[in-house]
């Protein structure tokens, strides 16, 4: 009796006490959410729209509530990519904003194909007759990049502008591996020559086929980003890349002197530059008149999607696949699995109002299975609606796989794709094992291969000969993939394939890309090949919210009201533009093969 009365009051701590927990949590997050700045959301006349990094710009939206919140449970509120680009356009119409700030300040995390993407659609915006200046205390490379599409560039006095040329430098780990009795063995078709992805586990140093791989695509970017500056600040290409192979900007002072920069000052100096862009002083704080900021988030939280003239239906779905390629059906930040979206992809097939799709690809690649199986029913999508194939920072490997069935792709002139070509690893830690921490294995088993490749023992001759012929038959299927989908002989797709990296100004050359362009181009051609002009809606395909979430949801919205805040947390304050967009979602069972313990990956 006493045993059970102990268990059931411990029973009753441990409820309680998970009780305690979960209600913490709740009114943490509620909390968050009360304690938000009660920033006036309205546009008020004579404002200045500013872009900066201090809130994240993504390529998809987020997948879960908790992607919300950063390290120190802060909670943040990223925007992505089409938001931006459309409040971009919007802000072209939008008689109370007078001009652009673009303050980069904050965590830069945009790739240079985004921040290409960003210069276009605020090279749009001057068109308008409307200014953009641009300050920062210390600009990067890439921030310098995106700033140049300025009127008037601003650096403070002790700051610095960063211009070096573009690297890609690569660790190799062989002699670490060699040291601690790691043995690798290596899978890769005779024809990936450039398929550098496992050199780091064999080599010391790069080989000669991806050296020439990589002098090429770095200077193919380095080019573009040189013409692009060249246009907008009227400085020579060479006298630009000069710069950088000598490290002549040292100093804002040589910034000035050669034009790179049109002020040295504090910021602000800019509200005097407002002035003289004719923006007026209209609100009054105690110490006198200031202009009206307005940051970008809050500005994308303004623009609802049937202000740009869309209705309910015909809709042009926008799928994103942004990450590296895995097995499974789930939703993760950072990952694209296969089966999920080949389910996104089948959704968007079978629903009668979706007449074009654009999927948005930014990934490395991954899995050869999961890339397969988006494959397929990408393929059979397209035979029935038009695909669009936008291109983020980097569409290769899997990326291309899934990519080479659309009607057609666009992709920016840095963004780094192609790689047709497969590969697989098989780390060995017998040798680890055994000389190191005295560990030994044995078996029985009805052959040699039964227990499967576990990387303990090395491998037969059997076991190498069955991995180089998976390997050779993925690249055969891999091939002749794209040369179906881009209507390509297949001798003109091996001689381009081979693992091979190429730029976007690159692809577009040898007929991998048909268009430089970013993702509002790709929408544009969408709407374009299914001939509805205007008369759309964009829907984006978002992640479900788990069980969990949905019961956190509403659990938190009922304590909310309890303290008289009505706040949903999956609202706008989190979401976004994206809550307001339909959901659809198609689920089935996970589908994963493993080729004994080895993943088979482009």
């Amino acid at each position: 009796m006493d045993f059970l009365k102990t268990l059931g009051a411990s029973l009753l701590a441990w409820i309680i006490g998970f009780g305690l927990i979960i209600f913490g949590t709740i009114a943490l997050i509620v909390g968050a959410i009360v304690s938000l700045p009660t920033e006036d959301t309205s546009v008020s006349d004579n404002s200045v729209l500013y872009i900066d990094f201090t809130t994240p710009i993504v390529d998809a939206p987020a997948t879960s509530l908790f992607s919300s919140f950063d390290a120190e449970m802060n909670l943040i509120e990223p925007v992505t990519m089409l938001n931006v680009l459309t409040a971009l356009e919007y802000a072209t119409e939008d008689s109370r904003i007078k001009g652009i700030c673009i303050s980069a300040s904050g965590d830069n995390t945009l790739s240079l194909a985004n921040i290409e993407e960003l210069r276009h659609a605020l090279k749009q915006f001057k068109r308008s007759g409307k200014f953009i200046v641009a300050f920062d205390d210390s600009y990067s490379q890439s921030e310098y990049y995106l700033s140049t599409v300025a009127d008037t560039i601003i650096v403070n006095p002790e700051g610095s502008v960063d211009w070096r040329g573009v690297g890609m430098s690569t660790i190799f780990y062989k002699n670490m591996l060699d040291k601690l009795g790691i043995s690798v063995d290596i899978f890769r078709p005779t024809a990936c020559k450039y398929k550098s992805a496992v050199e780091p586990f064999f080599l010391t140093k790069m080989s000669d086929a991806n050296r020439k791989q990589n002098e090429e695509l770095v200077e193919s970017i380095w080019q573009s980003i040189c013409e692009d500056v060249a246009i907008d600040r009227g400085i020579e290409p060479k006298l630009l890349k000069q710069y950088a192979k000598d490290l002549s900007i040292a100093s804002v002072e040589d910034a000035l002197n050669t034009g790179m920069v049109d002020m040295v000052a504090y910021e602000d100096t800019l509200y005097n530059i407002y002035k003289e862009y004719g923006v007026e002083k209209v609100n009054k704080i105690s110490l006198g008149e200031y202009i009206s900021r307005i940051a970008m988030p809050t500005y994308t939280a303004t623009v609802e999607n049937n202000d740009l003239g869309f209705v309910s239906s015909p809709m042009v779905a926008i799928i994103y696949a942004d990450g590296e390629i895995v097995d499974g059906n789930k939703y993760q930040d950072g990952a694209v699995y296969g089966s999920r979206l080949a389910n996104e992809l089948r959704a968007a097939r079978l629903n009668s109002n979706t007449k074009a799709v654009v999927v948005r690809v930014n990934s490395p690649g991954g899995s050869a299975l999961a890339s397969e199986i988006a494959w397929h029913e990408m393929k059979l999508l397209q035979e029935q609606k038009p695909v669009v194939i936008s291109m983020g920072g980097m569409a290769a490997s899997g990326g291309y796989y899934i990519s080479a069935p659309a009607d057609y792709i666009l992709a920016d002139k840095v963004t780094l794709t192609g790689s047709i070509g497969v590969f697989g690893v098989l780390p060995n830690f017998g040798t680890l094992l055994e000389k190191r921490l005295g560990i030994t294995f044995d078996s029985a088993a009805t052959s040699a291969s039964a227990t499967g490749l576990a990387g303990i023992t090395p491998l037969t001759a059997q076991e190498r000969k069955m991995l180089n012929k998976s390997v050779d038959k993925i690249y055969t299927t891999f091939t002749k993939h794209v040369a179906e989908g881009r209507n390509l002989p297949i001798e003109d797709v091996l001689n381009i394939a081979e693992g091979r990296v190429w730029s976007g100004t690159m692809a577009k050359e040898i007929g991998l890309v048909d268009e430089i362009g970013g993702l509002h181009a790709a929408i544009t051609k969408a709407v374009s090949l299914a001939d509805i002009e205007r008369n759309f809606k964009i829907y984006e395909y978002v992640a479900p919210r788990t069980p969990f979430e949905e019961w956190l949801n509403t659990t938190s919205l009922v304590f909310a009201k309890s303290l008289g805040v009505d706040y949903d947390i999956y609202g706008e304050e989190l979401r976004d533009i994206v809550s307001k967009m339909p959901i659809l979602t198609s689920m089935s069972g996970i589908r994963t093969q493993h080729f004994g313990e080895m993943n088979i990956e482009f």
